[in-house]
């Protein structure tokens, strides 16, 4: 009875494995993705403070009438599995055909932690906009902003521009330090060097964590942050993912809070900084990826990249219908 019980439960909370993302490489099992029964126990317990934003759907778009809804989406652990190596966290083409349905009837944008390049790369769409660098790099559409980068790109904005020399310094000198490190990976991000410690023996995490923060520790220009097994080495810039949302939205000429309905979902602690600008608003809804329970500023939630993909298709599904169909 108990199993049976526990299967049903596992069924309801949309635990099984969905078919509809398929990924050829094989997403990386750590202490989130794995639970045991008291786990789950925990996760329902925590989904009765952030519910599933599929669950919740129609009372969550009932807010959306008579106003513009607005997308951002954040890439690694949303739009793709977290995977070991970086360099082939690749969406699946499943997603990439939701993100693109998405963007056909709302503004969409993603802002991730990687390059602006690296994640455009990834994402291969043309009707989004790109901020990297946790939005430190933006692009947003030509039609909207004046401005230019070194290489032409017209909408770029880039307010730690100034901090370039001190990053890339920093940048050769990581390199330098952590090569000894068996499985650790600097990834260039342009306005941000993350080093990567998911192949790294646990018992090296704290000498690398040691190096890195020997080495920032005296740069008052730049500052680290730690995200899902990785150390970040960013400007001492006041600027992170709600800072970019509201220039985007500003950008976009969504700035009226009563007129627009932001969607933000994420999985990430940087994340957490685009939750809380939504949450201020108290216009607009923040939502955590995410398969464990954690302190969050989201209001629902998804499981997972599966998740974020039905809700992704839901989405433009209920567009669609609210379109008038003319012979």
């Amino acid at each position: 009875m108990i199993k049976r019980n526990l299967a049903k439960l596992n069924q309801t909370m949309g635990f099984q494995i969905s078919n509809c993302n398929k990924q050829k490489v094989k997403p990386f099992l750590d202490s989130e993705t794995e639970q045991d029964t008291d786990d789950i126990a925990g996760y329902a317990s925590w989904l009765m403070k952030h519910p599933s934003a599929l669950n919740s759907f129609d009372s969550v778009m009932k807010e959306a009438k008579g106003k513009k809804v607005v997308v951002f989406l954040d890439y690694d652990g949303t739009l793709s599995p977290i995977v070991e190596d970086p360099d082939k966290a690749f969406m699946s083409a499943e997603m990439r055909a939701a993100v693109r349905e998405v963007a056909k009837y709302f503004p969409t944008s993603i802002i991730s932690g990687r390059s602006r390049d690296k994640v455009k790369e990834f994402v291969q769409l043309n009707n989004v906009n790109y901020a990297g660098s946790h939005g430190l790099d933006l692009m947003a559409p030509a039609r909207a902003v004046k401005s230019c980068d070194k290489k032409g790109n017209e909408g770029a904005f880039q307010p730690a521009k100034l901090f370039l020399p001190a990053i890339q310094e920093i940048s050769i000198e990581l390199e330098d330090q952590i090569r000894e490190v068996q499985g650790a990976r600097i990834e260039d991000n342009r306005f941000c060097i993350s080093v990567h410690y998911r192949q790294v023996p646990p018992g090296d995490h704290e000498i690398l964590k040691k190096k890195v923060k020997s080495l920032v520790e005296n740069r008052p220009e730049l500052r680290l942050t730690e995200g899902k097994m990785v150390l970040e080495v960013r400007p001492s810039i006041e600027w992170n993912k709600g800072d970019a949302l509201n220039y985007l939205l500003d950008t976009l000429g969504f700035s009226n809070p009563k007129e627009v309905l932001p969607l933000y979902v994420g999985d990430d602690r940087t994340d957490e900084d685009a939750f809380k600008v939504i949450a201020a608003k108290r216009q607009g809804f923040p939502i955590l990826v995410s398969s464990i329970p954690k302190d969050t500023r989201a209001w629902y939630s998804l499981r997972d990249p599966p998740e974020v993909l039905a809700f992704l298709l839901r989405l433009a599904k209920w567009k669609k219908s609210e379109i008038p169909f003319y012979k």
